[in-house]
């Protein structure tokens, strides 16, 4: 069956030599859907998976691209598992495509979907997460590569945070807290305590080592080290706000909270996930919207008295237990 295979995919390459790109295309479209229909997986990936390279490799991303999507179409109809062969195919396709092919994002979200099916991550793989992350930074990307890096691997934090400060360099100096919030804030909402202080001590490195004349005061404690930064108060904020997450002190985070609320409410794009921080780590409810026409009728009908419900907590908000956050 492997020499048939292999003798099937020398052809259909052949084709694609002499530039008939079209014509390998749909005679391996053909071939695959006979090893499909026989339940022969394996034989029809590989078919797929040899020929979608050669097309890709041949600047042919369209017809390239439409191999990748049957061949994800096989891997779920065989029910495959994300394992180190199956995602090594899919990532080495990926990588060959142009940036500009339209049918990569498809592929992507494609492969992104597949893996949270058959594999352990709900969010999708951490590793197809942190390649089509990594690309979309080399390719200045940046809100498509923030999406997937935050759900990446370990090395995702460097690329994240580079990318993030080498944004941040086209600027305005006093935008910094922005950028590095940009990296600290998603990943502490994902529950990646670790990423989102790394990704803190990267930048605040970074910064210091561009800027020696920044004025910056270390501060020491028996328990931890902090840089403060007088001029970048929404810098010092992050740092602490880390601090009380890995210790679990919901009283530092009302704090400082109540602290830098004037500077908070300028970065107004905050609010939100602050709360969600609050509500996860801290068991901080958010406000309860209010609602004057149900305050009014529950008035009227003898119900102001009452004590309105606990807002539900949001599914997945659960604060990790502290001692796990260093």
């Amino acid at each position: 069956m492997a020499n048939k295979v292999d003798r099937i995919v020398a052809r259909l390459q052949e084709k694609i030599t002499d530039g008939d790109f079209y014509e390998a295309q749909q005679q391996t479209r053909v071939a695959a859907s006979r090893y499909i229909k026989t339940q022969n997986w394996s034989a029809a990936i590989d078919i797929l998976y040899s020929v979608a390279q050669s097309l890709l490799k041949a600047q042919q991303g369209g017809s390239g691209g439409d191999l990748c999507a049957m061949m994800l179409d096989v891997y779920k109809q065989a029910e495959l598992k994300p394992d180190a062969t199956s995602k090594g195919r899919l990532l080495t396709c990926l990588r060959l495509f142009d940036p500009l092919e339209p049918t990569r994002k498809k592929f992507i979200t494609e492969s992104v979907g597949w893996s949270a099916k058959f594999g352990e991550y709900p969010a999708g793989d951490p590793e197809i997460h942190h390649v089509a992350g990594s690309l979309y930074a080399e390719e200045h990307e940046t809100y498509e590569a923030e999406r997937h890096l935050v759900l990446g691997t370990k090395d995702s934090p460097e690329v994240l945070i580079n990318m993030e400060y080498a944004w941040y360099k086209e600027g305005d100096a006093h935008m910094a807290p922005h950028f590095a919030a940009r990296a600290v804030l998603p990943y502490l909402l994902v529950g990646n305590v670790r990423a989102a202080t790394a990704t803190y001590r990267l930048f605040i490195s970074a910064l210091t080592n561009d800027n020696p004349a920044l004025g910056v005061q270390d501060v020491s404690s028996n328990t931890s080290d902090i840089r403060i930064f007088p001029s970048l108060p929404l810098l010092n904020f992050l740092g602490l706000l880390l601090l009380a997450i890995q210790r679990g002190a919901p009283e530092v985070y009302k704090g400082l909270i109540s602290k830098y609320a004037s500077q908070i409410d300028e970065a107004e794009a905050w609010a939100e996930p602050l709360e969600m921080i609050g509500e996860m780590y801290f068991g901080i409810q958010k406000p309860r919207q209010s609602n004057p026409l149900m305050d009014m009728m529950s008035g009227l009908f003898g119900g102001g008295g009452a004590a309105p419900p606990q807002q539900a907590r949001r599914p997945g908000l659960q604060a990790p237990a502290a001692e796990g956050l260093d």
